[in-house]
This record gives C-alpha cells, sequence and structure tokens, in this order.
C-alpha cells in the first residue's frame, strides 16, 4: 500500500504564524486561495498533553477543510513524519505558550 502523502504547512494568521499538518495541500475552488484538508493532529494517550495542540484541535476540530489565502502562506513542505503543531509569534519567532486552564474560584 503506497504511504500518504504529509505536507506541513505554515501559515500567519491573526498575527500568529501557525504550523499544521495535512494529508491534502491543493487549489482551491475558491480564487487566490489554497486548500487543505485531513488535518492531523496527534492522538494523546499519555498523561503529558501540550496545550498548544490541544488548542489547535479544538480551534480546527469540525473543519473539513481549510482555505487559505495564497498570501498568507508562508511554506508548504512534504514531511515524511508529523512534528509537533504549534503556534508562534509572528515578530519574535516564539512560541506561543498557552497556559493550563485554571479553575474558577468557588463563589
Amino acid at each position: 500500500m503506497a504511504k500518504q502523502a504529509l505536507y506541513k504547512v505554515t501559515f500567519f494568521n491573526a498575527g500568529k504564524i501557525y504550523e499544521l499538518y495535512a494529508r491534502h495541500v491543493g487549489a482551491s475552488h475558491l480564487w487566490g486561495f489554497t486548500e487543505l484538508g485531513e488535518l492531523v493532529f496527534d492522538v494523546h494517550e499519555s498523561m503529558v498533553i501540550d496545550p498548544t495542540e490541544e488548542r489547535l484541535r479544538d480551534e480546527f476540530a469540525a473543519t473539513k477543510s481549510l482555505h487559505l489565502p495564497m498570501q498568507s502562506i508562508v511554506r508548504v513542505e512534504e514531511v515524511e513524519r508529523k512534528g509537533q503543531s504549534v503556534i508562534r509569534d509572528a515578530a519574535s519567532g516564539e512560541k506561543v505558550v498557552m497556559p493550563f486552564p485554571v479553575p474558577a474560584k468557588p463563589r
């Protein structure tokens, strides 16, 4: 069985740089857009969970395909295996660390 292609897509969104993984990247039927399909996220079965990956999974959970404006895409790479999906600050390039949710104080 042939191995499915895996792409790492880096793009700008709301002043941040997102890095997502997808099985399909191609021209969109919308003029000036690139389509990402079959987004790939880690399935965590352990106790260690990356809050940034969880945020991305929650943000794109119901997404069948993502249409990105061509000018927002920084890079598309075909990769052998999936790395960590991240959100970076566009100015500094540093990872945006998402704080773990803190339970609200009872009233």
